[in-house]
C-alpha cells in the first residue's frame, strides 16, 4: 500500500470516529456548553468548532483517557476559551433557550408550574460561578460520578466534592430568597 492509500485510510477512519462522536455525544456537549455560554445559537456554532477540533486532534489521542473525557475536556477549555475572547466580553448575545424535560401527557397547569420550577432553577444554576456550575452540570444533567467529573476537569475528587457542597449551599441561598 503506498503512503496516499494509508493517508486516505487513516482519514476515513478519523471521520467516523468523529461521526459517531458527534452521534453519541453531539447533544450532550451542546448542554454542556449552554452551561456556559447561556446562548443558544452561540453554543451551537462552539460545538461544532469543537467537533472539528477533536477531529483536527485525533492523531494525538494517546488513550491516556476515554475518548468522552477528552471529548468533554476539549468542550469545557473551548467554552472557557470562548468566555475569556474579546468577543464574548464586548457583543452581547442572548437567547433564553432553557432545556425543558416536560412529560408528555401531564395537564397544562402541571406543565406551567414544571417549567416555572425548572427555570427557576436552571436561572439559578446559571447565576452560580463557572466552578460551581460545571460541577452541578457534570455530577447532575450528565449524571457523571466524582471520578469521572474529577477527570473531566482535572481536579482531585475532593475538590470535586468540596465544589459540589458549596455549589448546593449556593443554590439553596440563592432559591430560598426568591
Amino acid at each position: 500500500m503506498d503512503s496516499y492509500s494509508i493517508e486516505q485510510t487513516k482519514l476515513l477512519s478519523y471521520e467516523k470516529i468523529i461521526d459517531e462522536l458527534m452521534t453519541d455525544y453531539g447533544q450532550d456537549i451542546l448542554q454542556l456548553v449552554m452551561q456556559y455560554v447561556h446562548n443558544l445559537s452561540v453554543a451551537e456554532d462552539l460545538t461544532q468548532e469543537i467537533f472539528v477540533k477533536c477531529y483536527k486532534a485525533l492523531p494525538t489521542f494517546h488513550f491516556n483517557s476515554s475518548m468522552k473525557t477528552w471529548l468533554w475536556r476539549i468542550a469545557i477549555n473551548h467554552s472557557k476559551d470562548y468566555l475569556r475572547s474579546w468577543y464574548a466580553r464586548n457583543v452581547n448575545a442572548t437567547d433564553e433557550e432553557l432545556f425543558t424535560r416536560v412529560k408528555s401527557g401531564d395537564c397544562v397547569e402541571q406543565k406551567v408550574i414544571q417549567r416555572q420550577q425548572y427555570d427557576e432553577l436552571a436561572r439559578a444554576v446559571f447565576s452560580l460561578p463557572v466552578k460551581y456550575r460545571e460541577v452541578i452540570y457534570l455530577c447532575y444533567y450528565e449524571e457523571q460520578s466524582m471520578k469521572e467529573t474529577a477527570d473531566v476537569l482535572q481536579l482531585n475528587e475532593s475538590t470535586v466534592k468540596t465544589r459540589l457542597r458549596k455549589a448546593k449551599q449556593l443554590l439553596k441561598k440563592r432559591l430560598e430568597r426568591e
